[in-house]
């Protein structure tokens, strides 16, 4: 079923102090806003991400809940969180989706659009 009203956007940001400079792993924050711009109410149970490194390596995330939370979203409400990822490379992409379930237990999954991890200057 497809997302009825869930949106999702992205902020990332390159942590050097995480970083193993020059050589790598490169670390990353982003910071997630979900926002249940629908008229049902629905909660965020499972998220599903796929990283891709500069070279086209594929890691596939899947667990329960976001940072410990499967927030429950009322029409009009949105829930943001901050976690962190390591690339092999100085950039790479993200995406995903968040498995979803309404009040009514319809399941439905809200999409992450692609987003891009990057160190300033990797991508010059």
């Amino acid at each position: 079923m497809k997302s009825p009203g869930f949106t999702c956007s992205v902020k990332t940001e390159y942590l050097p102090e995480q970083s193993q400079l020059p050589d790598g792993p490169f670390a990353f924050a982003y910071t997630v806003t979900i926002r249940n711009s629908g008229n049902v109410a629905a909660q965020l149970v499972a998220r599903h991400w796929v990283i891709t490194d500069a070279t086209g390596h594929v890691e596939e995330v899947r667990g329960l809940a976001v940072v410990g939370h499967q927030p429950l979203l009322k029409p009009g409400e949105s829930f943001e969180y901050t976690s962190w990822t390591r690339l092999a490379t100085p950039h790479g992409t993200m995406r995903g989706t968040f498995f979803c379930m309404t009040e009514d237990a319809h399941a439905f999954d809200a999409p992450i659009e692609p987003f891009t991890l990057a160190k300033a200057g990797a991508l010059h």
